[in-house]
């Protein structure tokens, strides 16, 4: 893709990219290390999967002329924050929060803004927590800070966007209103489906905790049972 933009012209659009391009791989190190302590140290891993994307200079174009301004860099950079895009997808709701939060712990990490379309789902239905954030991308000049998107959601959240975002590309926001309400019939089943799940995931939850209960009074009655016997 880069080296379509070596043209002089291209070169301010090369030069955001390849910044943007940096970000990516500076968030993806730290959510690889996160990931990769879940799998060999802790007993759980909230996350599933992450996917990364750099927008198209042609797709940053045409948003902004959505949006109303003038295809500049200067007006990518101020308005768009989703140049760079970063998507984390978990088993359960609670992991969305937490993989949130350690993100908010990360010194170097600046959280510009958040916005929870899973408490308050848009109007079709679409679920997901996004965090725009700010991280330093360190080159021979000096420090730039640069603003990505990341996505949170479930497994059962991704699966109604992707479908979702299919149908709007296809008709072009222009969906028949057939369509348009059995989507927002399945985002509800979903909804139920993601607070069943986490409903079972809390009761094998329980009965670990049970069962670990269980197993040290069991244990604390054979030692007890051992120091009467030493002591006759």
């Amino acid at each position: 893709m880069y080296e379509a933009l070596m043209t002089e012209e291209m070169k301010p659009w090369r030069d955001l990219l390849l910044v943007h391009k940096f970000a990516v791989e500076e968030i993806k190190t730290k959510l690889d290390i996160l990931d990769e302590e879940f799998r060999n140290i802790h007993d759980y891993n909230p996350i599933e999967h992450i996917r990364y994307r750099v927008k198209k200079p042609n797709n940053i174009i045409k948003k902004l002329d959505r949006m109303g301004f003038e295809p500049t860099i200067e007006n990518a950079r101020m308005h768009i924050s989703d140049i760079a895009g970063i998507r984390i997808i978990c088993s359960f709701t609670n992991d969305i929060y937490h993989v949130a939060e350690l993100l908010e712990k990360q010194d170097d990490l600046k959280v510009v803004l958040i916005k929870d379309y899973i408490k308050e789902p848009k109007a079709n239905g679409y679920k997901s927590l996004h965090m725009h954030i700010d991280i330093p991308v360190y080159l021979s000049s000096g420090v730039v800070p640069t603003r990505i998107e990341v996505q949170i959601r479930t497994v059962a959240m991704d699966f109604w966007a992707s479908l979702e975002h299919k149908i709007y590309y296809k008709f072009r926001n222009k969906a028949p209103s057939k369509i348009t309400e059995q989507l927002k019939i399945c985002a509800n089943m979903i909804s139920i489906l993601d607070e069943r799940m986490l409903d079972i995931k809390n009761e094998i939850g329980s009965l670990d905790l049970e069962d670990e209960t269980l197993t040290k009074d069991v244990i604390s009655e054979i030692e007890l049972s051992d120091d009467s016997e030493s002591m006759e």
